[in-house]
């Protein structure tokens, strides 16, 4: 399943879930180089902040979802947590040096049972998953009772002059930079994929609905990432 060009229409469904497969099995090799190009390293302190936002005691068992190369993964580890790095893409699972355990699966139906995790992350993948209320629902039925989540994602700049910058920068500076060192059709399409993402107090909403009612949604760098933090009741 190609990458759609840039005039085509966003896909959904099963032809998103192997379009977004293909894609990440495509960059796996230098998608680190990139993300740290491209966000200027700040993407390091944005999953620093969202293992902090965690607050589980060492030994906690904690599922990175859609892992990518292990980067959240690598983090919690060295918080002494217990990571499981989750990932539809085998080309990513490949490229995760994180030395925790990986498992192959998509995160809308996880090998795990009822309150499995003490906690789950999940680092700039809301925008390529095919449902977020079954995402939110997976979140909830194998996160226990008191268990914590973080979710970082990109996000649009309220500030019009902000957004106005992001939007030169990200819709047409990333591109550039994603096809000298990557996939340049890759790196088109992720600056589109951000059209998936509901409105901020949709998304906020649908978590609460889910089963983490203390939802609540953080801007990072003037609005250019988020976190949204909850914790299962």
């Amino acid at each position: 399943m190609s990458i759609p060009s840039r005039d085509a229409p966003l896909p959904e469904g099963e032809e998103k879930a192997r379009a977004v497969r293909a894609m990440f099995d495509a960059i796996a090799p230098r998608y680190d180089l990139v993300n740290r190009v491209m966000t200027f390293r700040m993407d390091v302190g944005w999953r620093r902040r969202t293992v902090d936002e965690l607050g589980l005691p060492s030994g906690s068992i904690v599922l990175d979802l859609a892992s990518g190369t292990g980067d959240l993964s690598r983090e919690l580890r060295g918080r002494d947590l217990e990571a499981i790095s989750v990932d539809l893409s085998e080309g990513m699972l490949r490229a995760d040096r994180s030395g925790v355990p990986r498992v192959l699966a998509d995160v809308l139906r996880l090998p795990l049972r009822d309150g499995d995790a003490d906690g789950a992350t999940c680092g700039f993948a809301l925008r390529n998953l095919r449902e977020l209320p079954a995402f939110f629902a997976e979140l909830a039925r194998v996160v226990r009772v008191g268990g914590r989540v973080a979710l970082l994602e990109v996000a649009t700049p309220d500030n019009p002059v902000m957004r106005w910058g992001h939007g030169i920068y990200f819709g047409h500076v990333v591109p550039v930079i994603g096809g000298w060192l990557s996939d340049g059709d890759a790196y088109r399409y992720l600056p589109r994929s951000v059209a998936y993402l509901p409105d901020p107090q949709v998304l906020v909403e649908m978590f609460r609905a889910a089963g983490f009612p203390d939802a609540a949604r953080t801007a990072l760098s003037g609005g250019i990432a988020q976190l949204l933090t909850g914790t299962r009741r």
